[in-house]
């Protein structure tokens, strides 16, 4: 990947999470209007119905979401995943969970769990520069 000042970022959330995933993307609604949003089912909704910017959505986490946004991962099309996932409460799909997590450890992906990581990633100049090429890994 080339550097590109627009990237591909995933934004995914567990159910106890997705208010606060609503409110952080409000916060950084400047930065995340200048990218391609992607996310999965209900969250997707929410967010593009609370920011008023295309999300293009993909299934619901437990019926297919989490493993369309790894394969965008896989075929190297996205750039950063925000994901709140809930640790405190495990999901029936928590095995596509750890998959999703994994594949961005295996493609070099910037990923953030958290609003204080999530603040970190959006707001770095390299992010928002487009001054950062990760590298990919060589199988």
């Amino acid at each position: 990947m080339g550097l590109n000042m627009q990237k591909t970022v995933a934004l995914v959330a567990h159910d106890h999470k997705k208010p606060e995933l609503i409110r952080w993307a409000l916060e950084h609604k400047a930065e995340l209007e200048k990218h391609a949003l992607v996310a999965t089912g209900t969250t997707g909704g929410l967010l593009q119905e609370a920011l008023n910017l295309p999300v293009k959505r993909f299934k619901s986490g437990p019926l297919g979401g989490d493993q369309q946004i790894g394969a965008l991962i896989a075929e190297g099309k996205l750039d950063s995943l925000i994901f709140f996932w809930d640790p405190l409460n495990p999901a029936p799909h928590d095995p596509d969970v750890k998959a999703l997590l994994r594949l961005c450890s295996v493609w070099n992906l910037p990923v953030a769990c958290n609003t204080s990581t999530a603040d970190m990633l959006i707001t770095s100049p390299l992010f928002i520069e487009g001054l950062y090429e990760r590298a990919m890994p060589e199988f």
